[in-house]
């Protein structure tokens, strides 16, 4: 092994190896392996006829190279290799390229990009670096005769028992997706207790049908059908099993929904008929299970998680409603229920913990007046939770996708 040596610039002496092994990871985290400086601005170095070693030249192998250290951290792997990377550009000391995300509630997107500039930054020769950030939303592999052919993913609430809030945080978590950019539709299928339409303050919308369709009714950017929206306001639902699965199946066949990133079904209380039909009539990418701190509701969530286990349909995660109460103007919190937390139950069941809707009378109210708490109050903290939890469902839904797209190896 022959070792060159040279002065730099600075006039610092160089000491390397010819065969030096070099390793992507080296540079980005140079903190766990020493490196000279000279060495750490090139990512790979090129061998001159006297044994002098100079940096590549800059091409997009090398930016895709330096990309190689940015690593998705739910699925453990590198963007490069999940093909995130598009589109890369160099134009002299410019380099420009495009991460295209699995979702666009993605909550590390912020960090991703910040990881990549800095990758693509410390390439020599590199001055400016111009990352768009996109998303296309993965769909999980569905059956031939899949009834929503144009939907990449259904995702159904639930929470096995009544009174949790499980329809308005249906509600704000649609709207925080399409927030976010992502293409959202809620099909309300508690033919019982339809409470969509007035949570969207559109009680009083009609559908209207184009060719065989049903055309969703369409609010704060959310594409909505409910058995509400056919019914009176005073008129009850006396129906049997069957009608219920085929009202189920009508509201998913008959509906123009287009396409969509997600279709959040909100399902009544309970273990029958609307969910065992849901899951047998669609590819369910998986099930939130919302529940509060209360040990009774805890215990229903229970059996609802293994109502679906048994139908084969994953659990996406738990969310704990009526959490803790903020008090505004000392942020003391208490909490309402002393029983099983939401973090708890999840552990208890081996889901995922999506997070915590604090309790607050507002919430309530802005589902009373028709408008989503995320859109009434903004910048409160229960409309902060719902985002982020909007952020995390994703965020589930995508690893779900990716896994099934690519199994680990």
């Amino acid at each position: 092994m022959e070792k060159v040596k040279e002065l730099g610039s600075d006039g610092t002496r160089r000491s390397d190896y010819r065969n030096v092994a070099w390793h992507p990871l080296c540079v980005p985290h140079a903190s766990r392996l020493w490196m000279p400086e000279w060495i750490m601005r090139s990512k790979r170095p090129r061998q001159g006829s006297a044994g002098t070693l100079y940096p590549m030249p800059l091409s997009e192998s090398v930016v895709l190279d330096a990309l190689k250290v940015v690593m998705d951290p739910d699925l453990h792997r590198d963007i490069v290799t999940l093909g995130f990377v598009k589109n890369v550009v160099i134009e002299g000391s410019k380099v420009s390229f495009t991460i295209n995300l699995t979702t666009p509630a993605c909550p590390v997107k912020e960090e991703l990009k910040a990881q990549a500039d800095e990758a693509v930054r410390g390439l020599e020769g590199v001055s400016d670096v111009e990352i768009e950030m996109t998303a296309t939303v993965r769909a999980k592999p569905g059956e031939a005769q899949d009834l929503l052919p144009e939907v990449a993913n259904v995702i159904a609430i639930a929470s096995g028992k009544g009174g949790v809030g499980k329809s308005t945080v249906t509600v704000n978590l649609a709207v925080a997706l399409a927030q976010k950019g992502a293409r959202v539709g809620i099909l309300d299928a508690d033919v019982y207790g339809p409470s969509v339409p007035l949570l969207l303050g559109a009680q009083n919308e009609k559908p209207f049908t184009e060719g065989q369709k049903i055309v969703p009714v369409f609010r704060f950017g959310v594409h909505t059908m409910s058995i509400g929206y056919l019914l009176d306001d005073d008129q009850a639902v006396l129906w049997r099993g069957p009608m219920v699965a085929g009202t189920v199946r009508q509201l998913l066949a008959d509906v123009n929904w287009g396409t969509l990133d997600y279709l959040l079904v909100d399902l009544p209380p309970g273990t029958g008929d609307a969910p065992m039909s849901l899951a047998q009539l669609v590819p369910l990418t998986g099930v939130v299970i919302v529940s509060t701190p209360h040990n009774v509701a805890a215990n229903i969530a229970g059996k609802a998680v293994q109502l679906f286990k048994r139908l084969n349909s994953p659990i996406l995660g738990v969310v704990e409603n009526m959490g803790v109460l903020i008090d505004p103007v000392t942020g003391a919190e208490t909490r309402m229920f002393s029983g099983l937390s939401g973090e708890d139950l999840a552990t208890q069941l081996k889901v995922p913990y999506l997070g915590s809707v604090p309790f607050d009378p507002q919430v309530s109210q802005a589902g009373d007046q028709g408008i989503p708490a995320v859109v009434a109050y903004p910048q409160s903290a229960q409309a902060d939770a719902l985002k982020q939890i909007a952020g995390r469902l994703a965020q589930q839904a995508s690893i779900k996708a990716m896994t099934a797209e690519t199994p680990t190896p």
